[in-house]
């Protein structure tokens, strides 16, 4: 695969939200100059949680965003996340992010304690303290946004996530950010059809993306999936996973909503 390597800081919406995350680091509970933790409690391995004869269902909990606006705002974090367990969801993701997506820390650690399924602390991590914070919370991955780092920070925040015995789930965009992806040792892809800079949706870019990456990696479709016709579609592209977000937050039962986007066989089916 060849793609240009050279990386310029994002703009637009992205752009702001990074900023607003350097603001916010030296409050955060990890603190900057924390190296490590001393909980000796593991969760749940995510990528395995992931490794399914069917495409897995990665059930988001999302109180807003920019491109949305508010979903719901009145989400109680541990009664979704039982709610996503009930219906099946092979995993839980949880939206921390608190200025542009409502999110908070306390969220995250009410899923934790909720269920038995792993959870993903999804964020705009920049910086080790934010991983420290996923791991004192009993996450058992976090986000990382190739865009958003530089491939030097982009390693550097994978080799700290390994350090403290956290999965990453590296976002990409187009080739040349999965080429960075794959050189810094990433094992879970996910691809959004969303320019986070732009907020532009582009459903084309998963269905390039995904075939590219190798097989022996978990993928992951990351944004518009609806009903099991667009679970369909992702596993025609090779996916073994979909993260659902904004369906669910909208859902009257987010059980019975999940229930109805299992069953599609994955590649693995086929293995």
């Amino acid at each position: 695969m060849q793609a240009s390597r050279t990386w310029e800081p994002p703009g637009g919406t992205l752009g702001r939200i990074l900023e607003e995350t350097r603001r916010r680091l030296p409050s955060l509970e990890g603190g900057s100059a924390a190296h490590g933790t001393t909980d000796t409690v593991f969760p749940r391995p995510f990528r395995a949680a992931l490794q399914r004869r069917e495409v897995a269902i990665v059930a988001e909990i999302k109180r807003e965003s920019p491109s949305k606006g508010v979903l719901n705002a009145r989400i109680d974090a541990s009664a979704q996340a039982s709610a996503f367990e009930r219906g099946g969801a092979a995993a839980i993701s949880v939206l921390t992010e608190p200025t542009f997506f409502g999110g908070s820390l306390d969220d995250l650690r009410a899923a934790c304690k909720a269920v038995q399924v792993p959870v993903l602390k999804k964020d705009f991590h920049i910086d080790v303290s934010q991983l420290i914070e996923a791991r004192n919370v009993k996450a058992a991955a976090v986000l990382l946004i190739a865009r958003a780092l530089s491939p030097q920070e982009l390693a550097k925040l994978m080799m700290a996530a390994r350090r403290l015995e956290l999965e990453t789930v590296v976002e990409v965009r187009n080739e040349a950010e999965l080429e960075c992806a794959l050189d810094a040792g990433a094992e879970i892809v996910g691809v959004n059809s969303r320019d986070l800079e732009t907020l532009v949706v582009d459903e084309s870019v998963p269905e390039r993306l995904l075939p590219l990456i190798p097989e022996d990696l978990i993928r992951i479709w990351e944004s518009g999936v609806k009903d099991v016709r667009d679970v369909e579609r992702a596993a025609a592209c090779g996916a073994d996973a979909v993260l659902v977000g904004s369906a669910l937050s909208r859902a009257e039962d987010p059980a019975a909503l999940i229930k109805s986007l299992r069953g599609v066989p994955s590649r693995r089916e086929h293995d």
